[in-house]
């Protein structure tokens, strides 16, 4: 779906007892940024240049960009890079972001800056093969099929994150005791949403014959974000065993991914704890890159409130709905079963491009 290192105080261990936004409820924060690099040497790189497709690399690199919460600036830049962390006891909550195709992390700054200041760690790789740096030096070709190769990339990338969280890291010294290991999230949109729901949902096997359950072992994933995302045709869905809260958010006037996409996987869910919040006009990218300012107020909201709630393990987010629903003409939250239905959404033409 094509859209259109610093040093860190540490933190004592243990986790926080007032919840997940305690320092952010309690004081301001402004978001300190800076760019890990981990290189899974079990896994390669395809060139999608030539006929059939060739190794272009024998191992993956993942230049991850990640964001954190630091001291407040008072008039500062909205991003502070190498800026030390502020540290809290038991560190704070990781949510783990899969872009979207021809497009990076950095496209997605205004959300994930949000997430950062009211109180998470904000970890997103970009994808070997599926960003523009990569797809220019592939001469333009489409490298969408790669898409099969990111949930691996995202569990490798929370893997190294929690790593360097625990140990005196000099791969990545700035997440230094910064991470709370069983409050982890992941989140994505468009093809990146497509990624984080074949890892925390898929019941089959990835390109490597890697079962997506043993992908997920062992990694504690309490919620799951997906931000106009589709079902992986090729696998069945269900329930993973540990239930993640699951929230879709779609729009209706979405022509690069149309809305029956996201119904179609939030109904392959079978789980209670699962949202899908409608949006009823906005397009595909300006809801998440801040474009469409309405529509990116109540995604910023909302998710913000899902993530609090869910990562303190709470089964129900309550007042989630009330977050949701405050413009009507703006968006409506379903919750449960039956989700939306498809009928919802006019028959549009499927037209990926510039927003």
């Amino acid at each position: 779906m094509t859209p259109l290192v610093s040093s860190v105080t540490g933190t004592s261990s243990g986790a926080a007892t007032k919840g997940i936004q305690s320092l952010a409820q309690s004081v301001p924060l402004s978001v300190g940024v800076t760019r890990c690099t981990f290189v899974d040497h079990s896994r390669g790189a395809l060139n999608y240049s030539t006929k059939p497709f060739s190794v272009w690399s024998r191992s993956r690199t993942l230049v991850t960009e990640i964001r954190y919460p630091t001291q407040y600036v008072a008039g500062g830049p909205t991003e502070i890079p190498g800026a030390t962390p502020l540290a809290q006891s038991g560190g704070y909550s990781m949510i783990v972001f899969a872009h979207g195709y021809d497009v990076t992390p950095d496209t997605y700054a205004p959300l994930l800056d949000a997430w950062a200041r009211d109180g998470f760690v904000v970890v997103a790789p970009f994808f070997p093969d599926e960003q523009p740096s990569e797809i220019a030096a592939q001469h333009g070709v489409n490298t969408e099929d790669d898409l099969v190769n990111e949930p691996a990339d995202l569990a490798f990338v929370t893997r190294s994150i929690i790593q360097a969280s625990a140990t005196e890291s000099s791969t990545c010294p700035v997440v230094s005791g910064l991470i709370q290991p069983t409050e982890i999230a992941l989140a994505g949109h468009s093809d990146g949403a497509q990624a984080v729901g074949m890892l925390a949902f898929d019941h089959g096997d990835d390109p490597q014959g890697t079962n997506y359950g043993d992908l997920r072992s062992g990694i504690s994933y309490r919620a799951v974000i997906i931000l106009s995302g589709a079902e992986d045709t090729a696998q069945s869905y269900a329930a993973e065993a540990s239930h993640p809260n699951l929230l879709v958010i779609q729009s209706l006037a979405d022509q690069c991914n149309q809305f029956h996409n996201d119904v179609t996987l939030y109904n392959a869910i079978h789980q209670p704890n699962k949202w899908f919040l409608v949006l009823r006009t906005a397009h595909h990218l300006p809801p998440f890159d801040g474009d469409d300012a309405p529509a990116f107020r109540v995604v910023a909201a909302t998710t913000d409130r899902f993530l609090e709630l869910s990562l303190e393990k709470a089964a129900t987010p309550s007042g989630l709905s009330s977050v949701a629903n405050q413009d009507p003409s703006v968006a409506r939250l379903y919750s449960g079963s039956p989700g939306p239905s498809q009928n919802l959404a006019p028959v549009i033409a499927e037209k990926c491009g510039p927003n």
